[in-house]
């Protein structure tokens, strides 16, 4: 067996084309979350609806992307990558200006699933298209490339997002886009190669009928987690178990079927399993604390919405210094040997939001994200990039959907749990004496009037006794920072998997199924 041992070669300019069109979904897709998020005051304000209301506009995009993501492997292989890479811009596309015409809030959440149902392909469709334009001597480097949207989308959303409903209109966050959109379906047209599908394989619905319906329960379950602040509602436990009890069952089919719908079969590869535990925890850890540093700044330092966006730049700008570096790394150097101390900078950097308070430094915080931001860049591209390196060129469509599902059930239990973690820690707070019970029947709690206030100017200076509105804040900053700190130690246990990476060179298989194809060794 023979071996390249050449220095990977540099990202040419037709490969770079491809990536081009990738990214511009990727960053529709990612970025429609976070723009969303910040509109949620606007749309209850809007559509005269509650919280539990608008907060569908989320989970229902969010139980779109995990219903049609199962479906996309099978897809690309039936129907061709570039097809249905354009299929899901034009969805994705058509839902946004759907969501601009909405006359109420069950409209708004109707056309929200309709974009999810397009975004969820996205990510995974976008993988494929990379990994094979690529060869398996650059998959490190262009999953830097891909990283791209995955950093920009939570940094640049609510700062666009704040920025578009205050100068324009919430219309706005979905109708931008549309120029977008069309603009990647031009350039999808262009620049992707033609498609090469393969009729001949059979489509699982056995597997569709357990496994979507399936997340779909689960994570819905998962999102009423917050709302109800206990495992034991109905609302809650029912939909969970329905949904868990369907994935085990089509867990214990999937190995019958030659084609199934989510191939576990995959699992068997070493570096697949590996980097898929240490993805999944590192997301729950990570993903599900980092969404709430922005509500921190909103809500016990009173930001704006443009601000408390601003303030997140130091993360963004940390993971563009470390990205490249760590994908032109990923092509050289085994990823067991650099993940580890990525993850150390990781945990370095949260060590900081586990000792908030009302008061914390500005140049604390923003310093101690920068430095996250570091370790951010050098972590879930180069997972990736271990994950998908020593598949097949047939497997990696499948081994794409297998590792965004994963990404997607772990961060939204991951977001669910810190909710959950965050609003207990709230509730414990003693009841301000001498104040009115709201009508929902629960005691105005100290932490509670902080949060609800905001820390809006006019209700600081009205506030009669600013000693209790002080404890409030100091209270409700400590519910946080005992938030964060469950974040901080899921994300040193998430060094455990990770010691388990390849530290030595792999055989790549991406070449295998082309005739002729010599195997290559990869670091």
């Amino acid at each position: 067996m023979s071996s390249q041992t050449s220095a990977p070669a540099k990202l040419d300019g037709a490969v770079l084309k491809i990536a081009g069109v990738v990214v511009l979904g990727a960053i529709m897709s990612i970025l429609d979350v976070t723009v969303v998020s910040v509109a949620i005051p606007t749309f209850q304000a809007q559509f005269g609806a509650t919280y539990a209301e608008v907060a569908w506009t989320m989970t229902g995009y969010t139980l779109a992307l995990a219903t049609v993501i199962p479906l996309t492997g099978w897809a690309a292989d039936r129907f061709g990558t570039k097809r249905l890479y354009m299929t899901a811009l034009l969805l994705f596309t058509l839902g946004s200006v759907l969501c601009a015409t909405a006359d109420n809030i069950g409209q708004l959440v109707a056309y929200r699933v309709l974009q999810g149902l397009g975004g969820g392909m996205l990510m995974p469709l976008g993988m494929t298209i990379m990994t094979k334009a690529a060869g398996p001597e650059r998959i490190g480097r262009l999953m830097a490339v891909l990283g791209i949207p995955m950093l920009l989308g939570p940094i640049s959303g609510p700062i666009l997002g704040g920025w578009l409903i205050d100068s324009y209109s919430w219309k706005w966050i979905f109708l931008i886009n549309l120029p977008i959109g069309l603009g990647a379906l031009i350039y999808a047209q262009i620049v992707l190669p033609k498609d090469t599908p393969e009729p001949s394989e059979s489509f699982d619905f056995i597997g569709m009928l357990m496994l979507s319906p399936g997340l779909a329960l689960f994570l819905y379950g998962v999102s009423t987690l917050p709302e109800e602040q206990t495992i034991t509602a109905t609302k809650v436990w029912a939909p969970m178990l329905a949904g868990a009890l369907l994935v085990i069952g089509f867990v214990l089919y999937s190995f019958k079927p030659r084609h199934p719908l989510l191939d576990l079969r995959l699992l068997r590869n070493r570096n697949l399993t590996v980097a898929s535990i240490t993805l999944a925890v590192f997301t729950v850890a990570f993903m599900g604390a980092g969404l709430l540093f922005p509500s921190y700044f909103l809500q016990i330092h009173g930001e704006s919405t443009l601000h408390a966006g601003l303030l997140m730049a130091p993360q963004g700008i940390g993971a563009m210094v470390t990205m490249p570096i760590a994908g032109m790394l990923a092509d050289k150097i085994p990823v067991g040997r650099t993940v580890p101390f990525a993850l150390l900078l990781i945990a370095a950097g949260f060590f900081a939001f586990t000792q908030v308070g009302p008061d914390t430094s500005y140049v604390l915080l923003c310093g101690s994200l920068f430095v996250m931001g570091l370790g951010m860049g050098g972590t879930m591209m180069p997972i990736m990039t271990s994950a998908l390196r020593t598949l097949t060129s047939h497997e990696v469509a499948r081994g794409s959907t297998l590792l965004n599902i994963l990404q997607q059930i772990a961060g939204s239990v991951g977001g669910a749990v810190m909710s959950v973690i965050l609003t207990s820690e709230l509730n414990d707070s003693p009841p301000v004496p001498g104040l009115p019970v709201p009508p929902s029947g629960d005691p105005v709690t100290e932490a509670g009037l902080a949060i609800a206030g905001q820390m809006k100017p006019e209700v600081v200076a009205g506030f009669p006794d600013q000693g209790l509105l002080e404890r409030g804040l100091a209270f409700a900053a400590d519910s946080f920072a005992t938030t964060f700190t469950v974040g901080f130690v899921l994300t040193l246990l998430t060094l455990i998997p990770a010691l388990f990476l390849p530290r030595k060179k792999e055989e790549s298989h991406l070449l295998d199924e082309e005739k002729g194809a010599t195997p290559v060794i990869l670091h």
